[in-house]
């Protein structure tokens, strides 16, 4: 909600700064979002009188001038075709800059002619349009003046955030109204004009009562709409509205001073009198912003006897909306059901001033006052003359009364306030206070139902820097851990995977359909997408971080080393889960190795094993399978599991249709840690077991087996694991060989096994018997010795 200094000043009769309004407002919980002065950009313009005007020597179209901007005659060179002495126009100096295209004035010669300036129109300052001659001020302007303060464009725009509640606030008026019930002035009364109407009123009526509960409407006849004052058109201007026209301008401009949005129909265009009712199916609007809306029924819609004219409380339409031939106007003050707004609105994804005010809530008991405002601009503005009002329906004016408990300020707000000081601010507020404390809510606060309200009101005002920080009670001792098991995971992952060099990315968890598409599609769609590329809810990590590492590729980022924690989500719920993702250059370039070496599908795997074992899982028992996934490549792709059905994380080189999908080169290789696969850990201890070195030193035994090609290196690992569980504490693989001297077929795994002695040493005859162990137990699986 925009507005400027001297607009909140036609309500408040204050003396405080800008400054400490500024902070009233964040006080009451309006929060200052920026503070705006469109005069700075013009600080260096000036009010300037023409002397005189000669024909340039050297060009037909241009003239030079004597210009008076204070500091007596300046020449300047202009082509403007309204230049001519004794106008008064607004004068650039040097080292001035156009706001239009950022030229900095500097004295130049043009044409062989020194210019010590420029004239300027309307368009090169940002104010309109106008760009066929240059500004005309009036005659008596002051030669010198700085433009912005003749011109009223020092006035300070304040932008403010209104919370949804907070519906009164949603006009220049109900700002005013909280900053006088805090201290910081009076707030002035509001003058209601009484428009004495001749001839009966527009014909009207309400059939959707749901929908619409109030019609009010009034006809002025015989007016003329052209543009609307100065004044008007500088305000609008200031807080973002673009002017149109005067009838126009009046709505928006009593929408956003007094929060009461209207609308005016050209009622020559009208076929019949207007009803407030229910859309029909496949009825369609052409709106007032050019597009055409099909209803599907149900929808509170504003006709005639021959079609819709305006989507009811969002938006007009485009057919009966007035132009500068426009004599007749029916002027639309209507009451529309907030639930039934926010339901057309997020239906037709369209999004207007009035609906955001409609939707919060405006005022029902402010139909009468709103009309006869609008109507009275429009008659002072316009002419003509104004039939009586027409009420179809009646609004939901019943007043709700509380019973307030002055006593629940100190206990549920926290703050003592004396009850006569409680009284004060509500009456301030516009509540009525009546005998025992039976508070009558206003008709503007539509969010106040019940005491925890009042109270809230109360603390608003007196101050929420007021109430004291008070620590709540704790138990005795330490205090007990708030951190669910799932947290702490998530915590030592997180801290994990950041010590191994990857970059934690926060991704969205709304994707586009065809990112979804190779992941098997999203199960959960989103009704009210943000976005087009927002429709479904990502069933897997990894579009994030892909969508990421490739915007990082087109900057220049030669290596990309993501990770992200969050959940994916399948058509059986959520599902905690940790993604990685690894492109581009491993190792760059350098003299040992040549060129830079890219990721392959071992990088992958180590990552994760390494956060499996920062996780607690077992990596010792887990195994190496397939099934990763469509997403990955066949031959470079495997899943890692807890036996054979629990798959705990999937890895492997991206598929390079998968890749192409996202825009990514080769060599991009992923994982995925289903954190909600991993075994929970027993005990309730914080503290891990103490570190006991083995009292005697390992032994390490190499061995090299025959295996078929099918058989993988993680069965023989594994196999040779368990051929004696308490002597042989690991076995890793490394070496795989193929060629001359292993027979077709077949291929020669190298195996390092770690034994670890415990009371004693182990003799010849012990390590002989682990040995056969372990070759009996290759031979199971097809391995044989290799000689």
């Amino acid at each position: 909600m925009k507005f400027t200094l001297s607009w909140l000043h036609e309500h408040l009769d204050t003396d405080a700064s800008l400054d400490t309004i500024l902070g009233a407002l964040n006080a009451i919980g309006l929060e200052v979002e920026g503070v705006e002065n469109p005069g700075e950009k013009l600080a260096a313009f000036r009010v300037a009188r023409v002397l005189t005007a000669e024909p340039h020597p050297q060009a037909d179209k241009l003239q030079v001038l004597s210009v008076d901007a204070g500091d007596g005659p300046l020449q300047v060179v202009c082509g403007a075709p309204n230049a001519r002495a004794g106008l008064v126009g607004v004068f650039g100096m040097p080292g001035a800059t156009v706001p239009a295209n950022g030229m900095v004035l500097k004295v130049a010669a043009i044409r062989g002619v020194e210019s010590n300036g420029m004239m300027c129109s309307t368009r090169e300052l940002e104010l309109g349009e106008d760009h066929d001659g240059i500004i005309e001020l009036p005659a008596d302007a002051p030669a010198g003046t700085p433009f912005p303060a003749y011109a009223g464009l020092d006035d300070p725009v304040i932008d403010i955030s209104v919370t949804p509640n907070r519906q009164d606030c949603m006009g220049v008026r109900g700002i005013a109204r909280d900053l006088a019930a805090a201290g910081y002035g009076t707030l002035k009364p509001l003058a209601v004009p009484v428009v004495a109407g001749e001839g009966d009123g527009p014909d009207v009526r309400v059939e959707d009562a749901a929908g619409c509960p109030a019609f009010y409407a009034q006809a002025v006849r015989g007016l003329t709409n052209g543009e609307s004052p100065e004044w008007m058109r500088r305000r609008l201007n200031a807080i973002g509205q673009k002017p149109i026209s005067t009838l126009v301008d009046i709505t928006n401009y009593v929408m956003f001073d007094l929060g009461r949005p209207l609308h005016v129909y050209d009622m020559a265009k009208l076929d019949g009198g207007l009803v407030a009712r229910q859309a029909r199916p496949s009825e369609s609007v052409v709106a007032l912003n050019g597009k055409s809306y099909t209803l599907d029924g149900g929808e509170t819609v504003i006709a005639d006897d021959a079609a819709v004219h305006d989507i009811g409380g969002i938006m007009g339409g485009e057919h009966s909306g007035v132009s500068e031939t426009t004599t007749d106007v029916l002027i639309e003050c209507a009451y529309f059901t907030p639930e039934a707004i926010a339901r057309t609105g997020q239906k037709l994804a369209l999004t207007s001033d009035a609906r955001t005010r409609f939707e919060r809530g405006v005022d029902p008991a402010f139909l009468d006052q709103g009309l006869a405002i609008a109507t009275d601009y429009v008659l002072r503005l316009c002419g003509g003359t104004a039939s009586r009002v027409t009420t179809a329906g009646s609004p939901p004016t019943e007043p709700r009364v509380i019973t307030h408990q002055p006593g629940r300020v100190a206990t549920l707000g926290g703050l003592d306030v004396a009850e006569d000081r409680q009284r004060d601010i509500l009456e301030r507020l516009g509540f009525v206070v009546g005998d025992g404390w039976q508070v009558t809510v206003p008709s503007w606060r539509r969010d106040v139902e019940g005491v925890a309200d009042l109270v809230e009101e109360v603390i608003r005002i007196e101050g929420l820097d007021k109430v004291p920080s008070t620590p709540l009670d704790r138990p005795a001792g330490v205090a007990t851990p708030t951190a669910t098991p799932e947290q702490k995971l998530e915590r030592r992952m997180r801290r994990a995977a950041a010590a191994r060099g990857l970059a934690e990315a926060i991704t969205w968890s709304f994707i586009a359909d065809d990112e979804a598409a190779p992941f098997g599609g999203g199960a959960w769609e989103v009704v009210n997408p943000i976005a087009s590329d927002m429709r479904v809810m990502r069933p897997s990590l990894l579009p994030g971080l892909l969508s990421a590492a490739a915007r990082n590729a087109k900057r220049g980022q030669s290596s990309v080393r993501l990770f992200e924690i969050g959940r994916r989500y399948l058509a059986e719920g959520e599902r905690a889960t940790l993604g990685i993702v690894l492109s581009g250059e491993r190792a760059v370039r350098n003299w040992r190795t040549g060129k830079a070496q890219g990721f392959d599908a071992f990088d992958a795997k180590a990552e994760v094993l390494a956060l499996l074992e920062a996780a607690g899982a077992p990596v010792g028992n887990l195994q190496v399978m397939d099934g990763a996934g469509d997403v990955f490549h066949p031959g470079q792709s495997a899943t890692l599991r807890l036996g054979p059905k629990t798959v705990l994380a999937s890895f492997g080189v991206l598929h390079p249709t998968t890749a192409k999908a996202f825009d990514l080169g080769s060599g991009v290789v992923a994982a995925e840690i289903y954190l909600d696969a991993l075994p929970a850990k027993r005990g309730s201890g914080f503290m891990r077991a103490a570190y006991a070195p083995p009292a005697l030193q390992a032994v390490t035994r190499d061995f090299a087996f025959l295996v078929a090609e099918d058989v993988t290196g993680d069965q023989l690992v594994r196999a040779v694991r368990g051929a004696d569980k308490a002597a042989i504490v690991d076995a890793r693989l490394f070496d795989v060989f193929a060629g001359q001297g292993v027979e077709p077929g077949h291929k020669s795994l190298a195996i390092e096994v770690t034994l670890q002695p415990g009371a004693k040493s182990f003799t010849d005859v012990e390590l002989k018997a682990i040995s056969d162990k372990i070759v009996a137990a290759a031979k199971k699986i097809g391995g044989s010795l290799r000689a």
